[in-house]
């Protein structure tokens, strides 16, 4: 959202695209995306097409926009659609590209352990996330950002970096760096199976996952037969090797959390939350549900 905000306050923005409404919650009840929603108090006309077939292209053409500004839209433009804008289109992408292509670039950079994330702001090209670097920016990461703290810094950090590629584009000073095809790597859709807890894995990738996967889709275990998402966690410094299976409730420690054996190192539960109920940290949570030791985690 702060790049809109600054898009609208320091250029014409003459319309918006987002995705339709969605059902949401048991209630399945109709939910306007968040641009939406700011879109019209600025009382900007909002487009929300299910396809950008002859009729959408159509209502966009009558707006004569001369640049398309893409921000998380999550789909293709064709060569068609793309034509619209006489300046063509660029779009903010939160890796260092051509590393992390694709829907899930902030989750990807906190799996693999990155030590840096970054910022490009690409050309739109028809291959997926393939045009021109415009400009590229890398922030160094502490290792204990997840998902949601990780995509609120980036959001602030893209706003001078999408107003100088437009001012670059007004005053025509654009210098674009192809990408280098040879090094791109690319992230898939996140699944909510992906936030599944096998506890033989090493307890450092467990640790990633749990950051990764929050705000969604969590990663998530069991206890006692109740779905559990670990929402907090950290590694055990110095542990020695453990002969309990993964997954197993080592100690419940009131001053550090709930140590787990993985299969390499132990994990310590910080913050926990039970299907249907409240996000608790460890201690919260142990004052409401036993857990005993040599309980073993998931199925």
């Amino acid at each position: 959202m702060p790049s809109f905000n600054s898009l609208v306050d320091d250029f014409e923005v003459v319309g918006v695209l987002c995705a339709p409404d969605a059902n949401s919650g048991r209630g399945k009840k109709r939910i306007a995306p968040p641009i939406k929603i700011a879109a019209e108090k600025r009382t900007l006309p909002v487009f929300q097409p299910e396809r950008l077939d002859a009729k959408a292209r159509s209502q966009i053409a009558r707006l004569k926009a001369q640049l398309l500004v893409v921000f998380a839209y999550g789909r293709l433009f064709g060569p068609k659609f793309l034509s619209l804008f006489s300046e063509g289109g660029i779009n903010l992408h939160p890796s260092a590209l051509p590393k992390f292509r694709g829907p899930s670039p902030i989750s990807a950079t906190i799996l693999a352990g990155c030590s840096q994330a970054a910022i490009s702001v690409q050309k739109i090209a028809l291959e997926m996330d393939a045009g021109d670097i415009l400009i590229q920016k890398s922030f160094p990461l502490r290792g204990n950002e997840t998902t949601a703290s990780l995509s609120a810094a980036l959001s602030h950090a893209a706003v001078p970096l999408l107003v100088k590629v437009l001012n670059d584009i007004i005053v025509r000073n654009l210098k674009p760096i192809p990408q280098n095809e040879l090094e791109a790597t690319y992230c898939k859709p996140i699944l909510k199976e992906d936030g599944l807890i096998r506890w033989n894995l090493q307890a450092s990738r467990i640790e990633k996952m749990v950051r990764a996967y929050n705000p969604w889709p969590k990663a998530r275990t069991s206890i006692n037969g109740k779905s559990l998402a670990i929402l907090g966690a950290e590694l055990m410094k110095s542990s020695s090797s453990a002969e309990e299976a993964p997954g197993t409730v080592l100690a419940v420690d009131k001053s550090r959390g709930i140590l787990i054996q993985t299969g390499g190192g132990i994990l310590i539960l910080k913050q926990l939350q039970l299907a249907t109920r409240k996000s608790l940290d460890f201690r919260a949570f142990l004052n409401g549900t036993q857990v005993k030791i040599g309980t073993i985690l998931g199925d």
